[in-house]
């Protein structure tokens, strides 16, 4: 089945990161996608740029709408997603508590509609 890690943190965690930190931060990253393909459950990944960079799009009632920014003002913010196959949702939720955002932030687990076994 396949699944989708919905990587959500605060931004402003993340505002006194120093380019050590960002280092460290992104070779956790790696190390994760790196043990998903050698498990041979990766399947895609993508890490989002800041939240003032979104725009949203809304055809609710028939008028056409356009945002700068997300739609909800929020302080967790979608930061970005694995895609994984796996069995079942125990092996999802195995898979997400290794995530480095499980540490840092919360991860929603969704299983995917199309796709997948």
């Amino acid at each position: 089945m396949r699944y989708t890690l919905l990587l959500y943190s605060n931004e402003a965690d993340f505002a006194e990161y120093t380019p050590a930190d960002w280092g460290e931060l992104k070779a956790a990253y790696g190390k994760y996608i790196a043990d998903l393909n050698q498990a041979g459950v990766f399947v895609d990944t993508d890490w989002l740029q800041p939240t003032h960079t979104a725009t949203t799009l809304s055809l609710r009632g028939g008028t056409k709408r356009v945002q700068d920014g997300p739609f909800a003002d929020t302080k967790e913010n979608l930061g970005g997603y694995v895609v994984i196959e796996v069995p079942d949702l125990d092996a999802a939720l195995a898979w997400a508590e290794k995530c480095p955002a499980a540490k840092t932030g919360s991860i929603e687990i969704r299983p995917s509609q199309m796709g997948g076994s």
